[in-house]
């Protein structure tokens, strides 16, 4: 079996699967209806029920905030630390 080519599709497709669920169609038919995977599905429910947005950005919790904020100090200060 062939590894699944990664596809990416606009928010108002997004915007548009989720409408779909919201108006009472059940994921497993839109799911296999336009061939996506059930956790993107999943995610973009989340996403919009979450935040209203499918940014990545924009549903990070606080804490993945501070952990992206902590890898980047931390990435620093070995850099400088090398330099030394």
């Amino acid at each position: 079996m062939l590894p699944r080519k990664r596809r990416e599709f606009t928010d108002e497709f997004k915007n548009q699967m989720v409408q779909l669920y919201l108006n009472g169609k059940p994921p497993s038919e839109i799911v296999r209806e336009y061939d996506l995977t059930k956790s993107a599905f999943e995610r973009w429910v989340k996403q919009r029920q979450t935040s209203g947005s499918f940014r990545e950005t924009d549903n990070r919790s606080d804490e993945d905030n501070e952990l992206i904020k902590l890898r980047k100090e931390v990435q620093q200060l070995r850099m400088e630390n090398d330099i030394l």
